[in-house]
């Protein structure tokens, strides 16, 4: 029976026996779906949300059928430590199919991010899954970190903003919160998800918007996603930009670090 991941590593996952540590060099290989969150002293934001996501991941390209991830899920469950703070992440690995944990520490979180306004153009082959490109986004980040930044704008070939290489990009216009429209190559995004709903909750207009990086100038802008929740931008490096006060992002991210629930007991 799996019982609760006293450290971190990578678990495989068989049917019947549950997560066991991987052999070593298991985690040599593309991906063909992965989903990661914060989890806090045993809280996690939707984490029913990334489950439905991976799962429907999985079966857009062939995965296990879905008893065989509910029954991943409920092991998964689990496993997840319920004290510290961790940063787990779920795989599905090409080729053998084989469903994983991969349990990491939480590395620190970030109250605002410094982000490459250079615009790389959007090397993912499959943007709106997440999994087979993150070796690709890696690379783009470390990019971004030799020019003084923690990330990068991803843009489609027009020059329209899509993501940066972690999150989804998030932006203001007057009381619109605006963000590209879903019709472009973005990830779908968890995290952003709930920022909208609660935008709509509280009377403000949500837009759908095609910029570019210099057409965000003077905006409050923020990168959002599971482990950072909301991080607004302050600075844009290699290009002088003007970044306003990042009025809302305070309030905001009280909200969501209020949303966090408990992980299911099953």
């Amino acid at each position: 029976m799996t019982r609760p991941a006293v450290a971190e590593g990578l678990w495989a996952w068989t049917p019947g026996r549950g997560l066991a540590p991987a052999p070593e060099g298991t985690a040599e290989g593309r991906l063909l779906v992965a989903d990661s969150w914060l989890l806090r002293e045993g809280g996690v934001r939707a984490y029913a949300r990334h489950r439905e996501r991976f799962s429907r991941s999985c079966g857009e390209c062939g995965g296990p059928e879905p008893r065989r991830l509910l029954a991943f899920w409920r092991d998964v469950t689990a496993a997840l430590p319920r004290t510290g703070a961790w940063f787990p992440r779920v795989e599905l690995a090409a080729g053998s199919l084989e469903l994983r944990l991969l349990l990491r520490p939480a590395p620190p979180l970030g109250a605002g991010v410094r982000l490459w306004a250079a615009g790389q153009s959007d090397p993912r082959t499959v943007p709106r899954r997440k999994g087979p490109d993150l070796d690709t986004l890696a690379r783009v980040r470390r990019r971004a970190a030799v020019e003084g930044a923690e990330e990068a704008v991803l843009i489609a070939p027009s020059g329209t903003v899509l993501e940066s290489a972690t999150a989804s990009v998030l932006w203001w216009e007057d009381d619109i919160l605006c963000l590209p429209p879903p019709r472009l190559p973005v990830l779908p995004g968890v995290t952003a998800g709930l920022v909208q709903e609660r935008a709509l909750r509280c009377g403000f207009r949500i837009a759908h918007r095609e910029r570019t990086v210099a057409e965000l100038e003077g905006r409050e802008v923020w990168l959002v996603n599971a482990l950072h929740g909301i991080r607004p931008v302050t600075g844009w490096i290699g290009r002088p930009m003007r970044v306003p006060p990042a009025e809302r992002a305070g309030e905001w991210r009280t909200w969501l670090d209020g949303v966090m629930e408990p992980l299911p007991a099953d």
